[in-house]
């Protein structure tokens, strides 16, 4: 699912910009006060061409968007911005982005303030959807949150209050290299390397690498004739395969499942939020469809297996809901929450 767009007449002001920065696009988006999209765009990332080029075409979308809206910057309350990889969020440095060599150390923040003469605010991207979520998606009913994002990698966010938990190293609810299997020979992260992480086991390149392994050892499959064709060996894959029967593809996505449900277990016992939300690319069709509604039973069952009993039965476990818009929202109510700061 995505956001509904409003139009202008029926907006509350201020209004808020949200950048939600990827590998491939920049997400953007115009929010009114109340979390509503009134326009959003997106642009090229260009990795190769740098962090200042690509806020440089950041500022333009934005001003493009701002006038089709028939507002100006005047009207633009603060903007806030959502980027992968580590961070130093204080300072407003981008670290060492994964995939975007280009960007490391690089004052993104600053840069972007200056282009658009408003005040940023900046946030991991992860804990930018998760804001997004608890504004205005799955999570608005709630005053504390968890987020799980599931794709490339595993992302995640916590918010307590309204308030975006980075930590002291701007690494706050990183909850892929939460450790899910100690084992000496756990598997390693196809990312960064880390032994037994969540990611190892629940990113959409190790669900196709322990699924690999597992048609390498002989194990029968109709992946294998798709395979053989050539098609790359994706999640993807595995759910469609699942979704016509296939026992392996059904397994993997159960003990992906149940390794998820070991790492939620984790955070909610940490942080003991009302409320975990499963978001990212990774859903399996989402309620939707049978193994996407297998895949959230399954993570429930070992949640409230494993979970101490005064949260086991209490703390809800559900999908996201406002899909690829949650990045740049979430960013938006990032920007929101420092222009309120301000002006207290």
């Amino acid at each position: 699912m995505t956001s509904e767009r409003i139009p202008r007449d029926q907006a509350t002001a201020p209004f808020f910009v949200g950048v939600d920065v990827g590998g491939t696009n920049i997400k953007i988006g115009v929010v009114d006060d109340n979390g509503n999209t009134l326009a959003h765009t997106a642009v090229p990332t260009d990795e190769s061409l740098g962090a200042e080029a690509a806020m440089r075409r950041s500022r333009d979308a934005i001003a493009n968007l701002v006038a089709e809206l028939s507002l100006t910057f005047d009207d633009i309350a603060a903007v806030g911005l959502g980027t992968p990889g580590s961070m130093d969020i204080p300072k407003g440095l981008i670290l060492e982005p994964p995939n975007m060599p280009s960007w490391r150390y690089f004052p993104l923040r600053d840069c972007l303030s200056q282009l658009c003469g408003k005040p940023v605010g900046f946030a991991n991207d992860a804990n930018a959807a998760a804001f997004g979520e608890y504004w205005v998606g799955s999570g608005r009913q709630f005053d504390s949150i968890v987020m799980f994002t599931l794709g490339t990698g595993v992302g995640g966010g916590i918010i307590l209050n309204g308030v975006s938990l980075d930590g002291t190293h701007s690494f706050g609810s990183e909850f892929g290299h939460i450790i899910v299997d100690s084992r000496l020979d756990a598997r390693l992260c196809v990312w960064g390397g880390g032994q037994g992480q969540l990611e190892a086991y629940a990113s959409a390149p190790a669900v196709a690498a322990r699924t690999a392994d597992l048609l390498a050892a002989g194990r029968s499959s109709s992946l294998t004739n798709r395979v053989a064709r050539g098609e790359e060996l994706t999640s993807l894959m595995l759910f469609e395969e699942a979704e016509q029967g296939d026992e392996l593809s059904r397994e993997v996505i159960v003990e992906t499942a149940r390794l998820l449900g070991v790492g939620i277990v984790t955070v909610v016992h940490t942080v003991d939020p009302e409320a975990v939300i499963l978001g990212g690319a990774m859903n399996f069709g989402g309620h939707a469809t049978a193994t996407g509604r297998m895949f959230l039973d399954r993570v429930r069952a070992e949640f409230r297996a494993r979970a101490y009993h005064v949260v086991s039965d209490s703390v809800s476990i559900d999908y996201a809901t406002l899909g690829g818009d949650a990045g740049y929202i979430g960013a938006a109510g990032i920007g929101r929450t420092l222009f309120r700061q301000t002006k207290r």
